[in-house]
């Protein structure tokens, strides 16, 4: 008698407790069953995985929909990359995503509009942060947390001069103590940083711009190290201050981890993400604007500081900060190795490479075990969010969000690689990245085997997240 819909066997199984060998059983999109492939109930489709790991499918918490604003509409722009991004992300192993709300408008009148953009378009579930710039969206706090929204990121003393074609706002002290205070009163809230100061970038860029500087290394060194440190500093002294909850979003110096893990001992609640751009790149590496990302990428040593962050527990997110840019629009149409200091900021097709990124360069490098890798971007993600358990583990009755990953399989990343908007680029290009996913199961459907897409877009599930957590359905 069939009791399962699918079943994975022959695996390496990634569980919060261990790793075993076996399988994994599922009905009605839910995990009914871990264990030995000779106890597990019979299925109508069964997949041999070969030996190979299943894994959590990886959760992104940092992703900008909604960027290629540069041709769209924001909110027409929000349905594209839903679409045209999460199809990348699930060929790259990324099965559930939250995204940042950017509008200069109040959040709360589009929020069915938010909800049924994510539906009718993505291919994976989807939840929300909303970025706070305007007096309104001040004002609007605790009933986006009755949305289900309870993550808020701010630009402390960021966005003064850089992008201005983003139309944010940035905000001062007085402003991040208001929100750290009242999202210190919502169960679960948190309040995300980009951690700059751009009084010192903005000087240093003139410098920098006088001496005919117009090179990636010179926008490295346009917001040197200290500009995140002293922000971190800060950050964690107010969120001490208001007993609240901070997060630093795309964490990129060796500096930061120190701070982090010292506050961190005190008892704040201050915690920190890192990117695979930050984990595997650095200032002097050959990339030309593609390279231009904010925070700026740093050297070696901070690089090896955020490896063992990682390792040690200080560091306990990854997350990709992918904005959807097309080529052109980044380049602003001077080519890969044009005026780096009129590019657009920002990574490219992040969500299709974080997982085989953090392979290659982790787990394959050992850098990272397995085991806690998949803590870092799946698990604890999903703890951060509000998703767990629903999402984020192997688990009886959470959600059969799975990816199985052959940690031998290598490709050379080039516009093939990628499935988002075309044309495709990104800071990998050229790069042979071996651990690759092979299948990709998001509620209980494969929707990317070897490569291929299996499901059509759409009929996805908005993730509230509310006092106990996302519901589990």
């Amino acid at each position: 008698m069939v009791v399962a819909d699918t079943r994975v066997i022959n695996a390496k199984v990634v569980t919060p407790s261990e790793t075993i060998i076996g399988g994994v059983a599922t009905k009605d999109g839910t995990i009914i069953e871990i264990g030995d492939n000779r106890t597990l109930p019979s299925a109508d489709r069964t997949i041999d995985a070969e030996g190979n790991y299943l894994i959590p499918g990886f959760i992104d918490p940092h992703v900008h929909w909604g960027l290629s604003r540069y041709e769209y509409e924001y909110h027409e722009g929000l349905k594209h990359d839903f679409e045209t991004e999460t199809r990348g992300a699930v060929h790259g192993g990324v099965t559930t995503v939250v995204n940042f709300l950017l509008q200069p408008d109040p959040y709360i009148p589009d929020m069915d509009f938010f909800i049924k953009a994510g539906k009718n378009n993505s291919y994976i579930d989807f939840a929300y942060h909303a970025i706070i710039h305007k007096e309104s969206h001040f004002n609007e706090v605790e009933e986006l947390a009755e949305h289900g929204i309870r993550s808020f990121k701010i630009f402390y003393n960021w966005y003064k001069h850089a992008s201005p074609e983003l139309g944010i706002e940035h905000s001062d002290a007085g402003r991040v103590y208001r929100l750290l205070d009242t999202v210190s009163d919502i169960n679960g809230g948190v309040v995300m940083f980009h951690a700059e100061n751009e009084d010192i970038a903005h000087q240093r860029r003139q410098e920098l711009k006088d001496e005919g500087r117009n090179d990636l290394e010179a926008w490295s060194e346009s917001a040197p190290n200290i500009c995140e440190s002293m922000q971190i500093e800060n950050i964690a002294k107010l969120t001490k201050y208001t007993d609240s909850t901070a997060y630093v979003v795309h964490m990129s110096t060796g500096e930061g981890v120190d701070i982090c893990r010292r506050y961190q001992n005190q008892g704040v609640d201050i915690n920190a993400e890192t990117l695979p751009a930050f984990l595997s790149h650095t200032k002097k590496d050959d990339l030309g604007i593609w390279g231009k990302i904010s925070p700026a990428l740093r050297g070696e040593q901070s690089k090896e500081k955020l490896w063992h962050g990682l390792r040690e527990g200080v560091v306990d997110y990854a997350g990709t900060d992918h904005c959807p840019h097309k080529k052109e629009f980044k380049e602003k149409e001077e080519g890969r190795y044009g005026d780096i200091w009129d590019a657009i900021p920002g990574d490219n097709n992040g969500i299709e490479y974080f997982l085989p990124v953090m392979m290659s360069e982790g787990v394959n490098q050992n850098r990272i075990s397995m085991e806690r890798l998949v803590e870092v971007c799946a698990e604890n993600n999903a703890r951060r969010w509000g998703l767990y358990p629903r999402k984020g583990a192997l688990v009886e009755g959470t959600d059969a969000d799975m990816v199985i990953v052959d940690l031998e399989k290598s490709t050379v990343v080039d516009d093939d690689f990628y499935h988002t908007m075309e044309p495709r680029y990104s800071t990998y290009h050229g790069k042979e990245l071996t651990g690759l996913p092979t299948h990709t199961i998001v509620g209980g459907d494969v929707v990317v085997k070897n490569g291929k897409l299996q499901v059509e877009k759409g009929e996805r599930e908005y993730l509230p997240r509310y006092d106990d957590g996302v519901p589990i359905e």
